[in-house]
């Protein structure tokens, strides 16, 4: 019997526009929405990292029904394989991958700080050394900004420098003058598409507050808060972020680029922020975590060998409604790739969970009650993007 596809939403061009329906009378936190070309998402989001174009083991229909409305994937990746022109001439990312909704691209920033050994980095662009065969890519603004127009995402991102944690000032300056030389390079996309302006400086608040003013006097859609979750500690991204979230201007998202425990999410959101991608739930499902509502469990241990609950009886996830906490353990211990996907699914819907009752909570005020929560039930590491 053959199987319909879901169809594609035809690509309807329009300039993304950012909306704001309420906001915490005690902090920056505000409810929002984003309408883009490919439809819209709540704010404040939770992208999920698909970053070869694949949140590893979770198929399309199964991130809508966790609550995911909005994916992000990799500039520099993508890039290497399949090609921008093959997922151009297969209908955009859209199409490829089977996920008809936003997509948000990185722009290979964060692998000019991670593929340091294999990168020459230029005021010119970035000449990268393929991680896979060795051949050679050259990163300029502009050619980023072609690849993800090529790829069909929503939300583009500029090319960036981050600095590393810890650095000297003057690393700090050079690193984000090079990011906004880039940024003044940048073409402005014409086709609906958004151009995030992307603020780096490391942790140096005037820095920051320099590179923020910069970026946002050129008027761009939206601004992305660069170069954190580099190894600092969590006070100083805290501050980091909201001295930063508060000299962005209010009428444009604020997007967090990797930093994604809940802890860092709600506070952040405090803050003013809107939008937060990292790889932790996915990540630690595979290696055997779950985020629950008493806590983080590693479903490996011993203990959990002949417990028939479920990973959190509060959820409602098809994990906790068909799996217990022994039959869980014993997919991993036998390498059964069951286990990893459904902690990994799992995850997911605590963080979809996680950002609605954040959504519920902002216009009565109660974000604190939810930060203590997580801050006393979280993994005491932050995430990585």
């Amino acid at each position: 019997m053959e199987v319909a596809r879901r169809a594609a939403a035809p690509y309807n061009p329009r300039p993304m526009r950012f909306s704001v329906f309420a906001r915490d009378p005690g902090s920056g936190a505000r409810v929002g929405r984003i309408d883009t070309s490919h439809g819209s998402f709540d704010t404040p989001a939770f992208m999920p990292v698909g970053t070869k174009a694949a949140v590893k083991t979770m198929p399309p229909d199964a991130l809508r029904a966790a609550g995911v409305e909005i994916l992000l994937c990799n500039t520099y990746h993508l890039a290497l394989r399949p090609g921008e022109e093959t997922i151009a001439k297969l209908g955009g990312l859209q199409k490829f991958m089977g996920w008809h909704g936003p997509i948000l691209t990185d722009s290979g920033g964060y692998q000019v700080f991670s593929l340091a050994h294999l990168r020459r980095v230029t005021d010119e662009g970035v000449e990268f050394r393929s991680h896979l065969d060795g051949s050679t890519a050259f990163f300029t603004p502009e050619r980023v900004v072609e690849i993800q127009t090529k790829l069909g995402s929503d939300i583009l991102m500029p090319l960036d420098e981050p600095s590393p944690h810890p650095c000297e000032r003057r690393e700090a300056e050079r690193a984000a003058g090079r990011t906004h030389a880039w940024w003044k390079r940048s073409p402005q996309p014409q086709d609906g598409r958004a151009l995030f302006g992307i603020v780096q400086g490391s942790t140096f608040p005037d820095l920051r507050r320099r590179c923020a003013e910069q970026i946002a006097s050129t008027d761009p859609p939206g601004f992305s808060i660069g170069g954190l979750s580099m190894g600092e500690p969590a006070s100083l991204l805290y501050e980091i972020v909201e001295g930063t979230a508060a000299a962005l201007p209010a009428d444009r998202p604020r997007y967090l680029m990797g930093a994604g425990t809940p802890a860092d999410i709600v506070r952040a959101v405090l803050a003013g922020v809107d939008m937060f991608d990292c790889i932790l739930p996915t990540r630690l499902g595979r290696n055997g975590w779950a985020f629950t509502s008493g806590g983080m469990l590693k479903v490996r241990n011993r203990r959990f060998e002949f417990d028939e609950a479920p990973l959190d009886p509060k959820c409602g996830c098809p994990c906790c409604r068909q799996f217990t906490r022994a039959y869980l353990r014993h997919c991993f211990h036998v390498e059964e790739i069951l286990g990893l996907a459904m902690l990994s699914l799992h995850n997911l819907y605590y963080y979809s969970a996680l950002m609605s009752r954040v959504r519920e909570a902002i216009p009565r005020g109660g974000l604190r009650e939810i930060l203590r929560e997580v801050e006393s039930t979280g993994p005491p590491l932050r995430g990585r993007r």
